[in-house]
């Protein structure tokens, strides 16, 4: 009888951790869908650029490491010329739910032009929720910002 509950004893620890690192377990699949993003903060410097930062936007996972965006931003108190300015993109997910993503825009007015974006996120609540953090351009001179995001899960799972 000791010998049986020792067994078990032994191997439910075992078995709770590899349940656990399955589900532990991040990629790029685990986001597909819509995810409804409020994003805040301040660009810092240049200076001509400088000032606060407030907007939403709507993204589009396909699972795959691609996205489509739509984002409305308020810069300095001034609305973008386009109610919607659409934008593509890239992601990676790495196992342990961080990763980053690319935001490249595709106003359809110059006037709403920007940069390209990095963006360093966390997945957490099993990808209905993503967190992210501006860090600055892959194609633009240097910029710095405290600009940081919250993105909720708008659909549902079945894909």
């Amino acid at each position: 009888m000791k010998i049986a509950n020792l067994k078990w004893m032994m191997l439910t620890p075992v078995l709770l951790f590899a349940a656990g690192s399955a589900w532990a377990e991040c990629s790029n699949d685990m986001l597909h869908g819509k995810y409804a993003f409020t994003l805040t903060g301040q660009i810092l410097a240049p200076a001509l650029s400088a000032g606060p930062v407030s907007g939403v936007a709507e993204t589009q996972f396909d699972g795959a490491g691609n996205l489509t965006q739509v984002d409305h931003v308020v810069h300095n108190g001034i609305v973008p010329a386009e109610d919607w300015r659409p934008a593509v993109g890239s992601y990676s997910i790495n196992s342990d739910c961080t990763g980053w993503m690319t935001i490249h825009p595709e106003p359809t007015n110059p006037a709403d032009g920007g940069p390209d974006l990095k963006l360093y996120i966390v997945v957490t609540r099993d990808a209905d929720e993503i967190h992210t953090v501006v860090s600055g351009s892959p194609t633009a001179p240097p910029f710095a910002s405290n600009i940081t995001s919250v993105g909720i899960r708008s659909d549902s799972r079945e894909w």
